[in-house]
């Protein structure tokens, strides 16, 4: 797999060098062996040498590693101290409580807690929808996981996945000014979630699931859309689902085709596959052909749990048998949410003309995009070091801010196709090309048009 030094992998070394020469001798050392140099200071100028901190971007740990150890060895050297700048990054977690109004007077007080307080909450005593208007419910998302699909990393609890759920609340605020808050539930029994989460609700305008292992996200969902009077999302289906639509509606742009008459395989049938899947047939894709461990999803295949067995009973209108070969051939779109190196060269040689390429497991796709491209008109994937990067954040921050903005109780399939749609929109004509079908997650116009169909969507 080809890796590029990412920032996500920072590290920064306090060197001692024997003289002014030894920064040459460093820097050339760490680019020879990959790394990238982004910044070197000088700590301590003295005569008989420095004291310099290096920073540079590593690949991944064993990469860092290896670098550490090339440094220490480069004659007139010494490493002193190693730091890993996105550990301290998050060093006592990112996130903090601030609040909206001065508490400085005895009049701030009076108002914003006892005794003022109690007339607000009489208020919502006689009216409990004005919650929604008089406390933080109204803009107020709870991002909610049990830690056993975090990430590439599976099952690795609660407490190792609040770090990414501090993230994704830091990501609301940042893109859309929603305060999101980390709710990591130390429980993988679905009643369990299913009631907690009921119990926590009152605070919340909306429950963004969050890396939920599929079947039981299913069924998570489903119970707290029906019990609940507030949106319910789970980002790992739908924001990811919405985002490929987008991606592809723009693909096909490019590439001349028409949703309705091209074919997508999906390999992965977990939560992104299923959702990928439904929203695609309801965007009005000519096929779509799911492959999962056992193979192409029939519907007389054995095992299937509910949710895989509608895929199967939806798809695959040629009745097509067996694996990811037969299900390549001739297939206008790939789209892998699956793991890493799944699929070959001589499968890529399998799909039909001006084929299009998602392999979107994170952090390593399906295939080498490198190699994707030999065959592949459009190649897309999940990593921030590639062109057309499919990334949940260009949707779930917009697609909450419309839903607290319309004050909606639900979110629907109509929703999610206007999210997509206006999420592809946002790529003028002029600017669409195979490097670019998607835009950037810095891009100021993606929250706004994305908002603004959720909220129009809502209000219909």
């Amino acid at each position: 797999m080809t890796t590029t030094p990412s920032a996500s992998f920072s590290v920064t070394m306090r060197l001692d060098l024997g003289d002014h020469r030894g920064v040459g001798r460093v820097t050339t050392a760490l680019g020879d062996a990959g790394a990238a140099v982004i910044a070197l200071d000088v700590v301590e100028s003295r005569g008989d040498g420095l004291v310099v901190d290096c920073t540079f971007n590593a690949t991944g740990e064993a990469h860092a590693e290896h670098l550490r150890k090339l440094v220490d060895g480069i004659e007139g050297v010494r490493v002193r101290a190693v730091s890993d700048r996105t550990l301290l990054l998050h060093l006592g977690g990112i996130l903090a409580v601030a609040p909206k109004v001065p508490l400085k007077t005895r009049d701030d007080l009076s108002m914003a807690y006892t005794p003022g307080v109690a007339r607000v909450c009489r208020a919502i005593a006689a009216d409990k929808a004005s919650a929604r208007n008089l406390t933080i419910r109204r803009n107020t998302v709870a991002v909610v996981t049990d830690g056993s699909a975090v990430l590439g990393l599976g099952n690795i609890g609660p407490h190792a996945a609040l770090p990414v759920m501090e993230g994704k609340a830091a990501l609301f605020k940042r893109f859309a000014d929603v305060d999101a808050w980390p709710v990591c539930l130390d429980t993988q029994d679905p009643d369990e979630i299913v009631r907690i989460v009921e119990c926590l609700a009152p605070v919340y305008g909306g429950i963004n699931l969050e890396d939920i292992a599929a079947p039981r996200c299913f069924e998570i969902e489903r119970r707290l859309r029906q019990a609940l009077d507030i949106p319910v999302f789970h980002d790992d289906q739908h924001g990811t689902a919405v985002v490929v639509l987008a991606a592809l509606t723009n693909a096909l742009r490019v590439v001349g085709k028409a949703m309705g008459d091209v074919r997508a395989v999906v390999l992965g049938v977990g939560a992104a596959g299923v959702a990928i899947t439904r929203l695609l047939l309801a965007a009005g894709i000519g096929d779509v052909v799911a492959v999962d461990r056992p193979g192409i999803l029939v519907p007389d295949m054995a095992g299937l749990d509910e949710d895989r067995a509608m895929v199967a009973r939806a798809t695959n209108r040629e009745g097509r048998r067996g694996g990811l070969d037969e299900a390549m051939d001739g297939a206008d779109v790939f789209i892998g949410v699956s793991g890493p190196d799944l699929v070959s060269e001589a499968q890529l040689r399998r799909l039909g003309p001006d084929a299009i390429v998602f392999a979107l497991a994170n952090p390593d796709p399906e295939v080498d995009p490198v190699l994707a491209r030999r065959h592949a008109a459009i190649v897309a994937t999940g990593r921030s070091d590639e062109p057309n990067q499919i990334n949940n954040v260009l949707v779930f921050p917009g697609v909450f801010r419309g839903l607290l903005n319309a004050g909606a109780r639900e979110i629907t399939e109509d929703m999610e196709l206007a999210a997509g749609r206006a999420l592809a929109a946002v790529v003028a004509e002029e600017e669409l090309s195979p490097a670019y079908i998607v835009p950037t997650v810095f891009n100021p116009a993606v929250v706004p048009a994305v908002a603004g169909a959720v909220e129009a969507a809502a209000r219909r």
